[in-house]
């Protein structure tokens, strides 16, 4: 039920604004058409917005969990689906023969799919300096269009980015920055603190663009933290939580909903609201500000957690509860994936040619970063983390069944996750814990953009966003066919064939050439490398 609410006064509230021409906030995805950014130079590696874009002849995901349908001929005009011309046998049939829809540029999907971009709820842009350009164009190569940022270069770099990119100054998806409640501009920790200055200070930080308000640092405080929640809904935006271990006995995931936090990130504070007690069995010696620590017990939990009462609590009375409260579940596995077995993550194929080298530097175990906590990793950690994987899996897959809202995050670049790559490894783990494939393409769509309380994201239909991906294949037979490097399979006559992945992202009517953007992004990890590149800690052993 509160769902339902909740999503009734996200629409009102979008209709509502457009009528009074009251301004959206930035970054927000319900633009009159007659105010799209115009076109912007890109070169060869992107072009658009187009007065009128047709793209001809396509099957179609719709983004809402049904399956492919077509073919269409879609009509974009600006940033806007404009129309869809079904091409199937009985429409023909029933409307009789017409032309095909024409405009200034007209693109043949005969054979691919198109479905909605991707939105990536959680991820991080890390350092300076790293190139920006680096992870927007891995992203929107592996079909993001918008995205949740940490604002780790500090929020004035954060706002710029995200004020250039609604402008198509540059390609980036649309962004949306964390504002972080506890570490707000302009307010004393006294302010931030008192329950009763919450909708004034969410209503004033709404009015200078906030949107995404991350939680995480008040989860010591109840009142507070159910305080917050209420009134950054109340004031248009969302709330998400990272439970911090050293919180999860004051609020745990289930408390967390149930005072009214929009989504949860990651898998802290599921396994504890299951528990027998209010902490999980921490060793006599653990110290949360060491990250080896941190990550080691937080995947013990899981362990704890894994015996009966408790299993059948949280696979049943937890997974139903968290559902009811409408809730999203941003699982993030990939970021976690290393934990269960580092060398499969130090070792995947795509990092010699596209994970840059000042990001593989912040990947290597080193105490003075974070998650570089593999400096002690043991094979003990790693089946703890493979049984965590399991059962934190099962969670997922029952909150779903109750029908609960999973959507889509990363976390990357953290923890071995190269940005883009780890997008489609997230949708493929998501498909391990048991969600249908269109189940899992609707976590990453319709899901994400209902969370994100943007009424015009999230599906292929004439009034959305023109916010698209033109993939070779079919992703919903295979998730792989949307990495940048796309999968093998078979063609028409049996012979193996690799394909082409993503042919192009379109974000806001301006269409990408993917197989460009990847190019650029292998020149920056070219540039990135020393001559003489000597062995690290992870290379050493496998190099001459």
């Amino acid at each position: 039920m509160r769902r339902m609410m909740k999503k009734a006064m996200g629409l009102a509230a979008g209709v509502a604004m457009l009528a009074s021409g009251t301004a959206l906030p930035v970054g927000a995805a319900v633009v009159p058409s007659a105010t799209v950014a115009p076109a912007q130079a890109h070169g060869d590696l992107a072009a658009g917005p187009y007065r009128r874009l047709v793209i001809l002849n396509a099957m179609v995901i719709p983004g809402h969990g049904g399956p492919a349908a077509g073919p269409y001929d879609i009509v974009i005009e600006g940033n806007r689906i404009a129309e869809m011309i079904a091409l199937d046998p009985v429409t023909l049939g029933r409307r009789g023969a017409s032309s095909r829809p024409t405009g200034d540029r007209v693109i043949d999907a005969t054979g691919k799919f198109v479905m909605p971009g991707m939105i990536d709820l959680h991820m991080h842009i890390r350092e300076d300096p790293l190139p920006m350009a680096y992870n927007h164009y891995l992203k929107l190569a592996h079909g993001v269009t918008s995205e949740v940022m940490v604002p780790d270069r500090g929020m004035p770099h954060a706002l710029e980015q995200q004020r250039l990119s609604a402008a198509n100054r540059i390609l980036a998806p649309r962004l949306y920055p964390y504002w972080t409640w506890g570490n707000l501009p302009g307010y004393t920790r006294e302010e931030q603190e008192d329950p009763s200055q919450a909708p004034r200070i969410a209503r004033e930080i709404a009015a200078k663009g906030a949107h995404v308000v991350s939680v995480g640092p008040i989860a010591w405080n109840r009142e507070l933290f159910g305080a917050v929640c209420k009134a950054v809904y109340a004031a248009g935006g969302i709330t998400s939580v990272h439970l911090p271990p050293a919180t999860t006995a004051v609020v745990d995931a289930l408390t967390a909903a149930k005072l009214g936090v929009t989504m949860i990130e990651h898998h802290y504070g599921y396994a504890e609201s299951a528990l027998d007690r209010t902490v999980q069995d921490f060793p006599r010696d653990y110290n949360y500000d060491d990250e080896s620590h941190r990550f080691r017990h937080a995947g013990m939990v899981w362990t704890e957690a894994d015996r009966e009462p408790a299993r059948t609590r949280l696979l049943t009375e937890v997974a139903k509860e968290l559902a009811e409260t409408g809730v999203t579940m941003l699982p993030t596995r990939v970021v976690y994936e290393a934990n269960r077995d580092i060398l499969r993550a130090q070792g995947l194929p795509w990092h010699e040619k596209y994970t840059h080298q000042l990001l593989w530097e912040k990947f290597l175990p080193n105490r003075n970063l974070h998650g570089g906590y593999f400096w002690d990793w043991s094979s003990e950690d790693e089946a703890a983390w493979s049984k965590a994987y399991d059962l934190w899996g099962r969670l997922i897959y029952a909150f779903n069944k109750e029908g609960g809202r999973v959507a889509y995050g990363t976390d990357d670049s953290y923890i071995w996750a190269t940005p883009g790559f780890s997008n489609v490894r997230e949708l493929e783990l998501l498909r391990e814990a048991g969600l249908h494939n269109y189940e899992v393409l609707k976590a990453a769509t319709l899901n994400s953009a209902e969370t994100l309380r943007e009424a015009k994201l999230g599906l292929v239909r004439p009034g959305y966003a023109a916010d698209l991906l033109i993939v070779d294949r079919n992703p919903a037979y295979n998730l792989a066919f949307l990495y940048g490097f796309g999968a093998n399979t078979l063609d028409a006559s049996g012979q193996m064939v690799r394909t082409a992945g993503i042919i192009h992202t379109i974000k806001d009517g301006v269409v990408m050439e993917n197989a460009r953007l990847l190019e650029e992004v292998a020149r920056m990890v070219k540039a990135s490398r020393p001559e003489g590149r000597a062995p690290d800690t992870v290379t050493a052993p496998f190099l001459p």
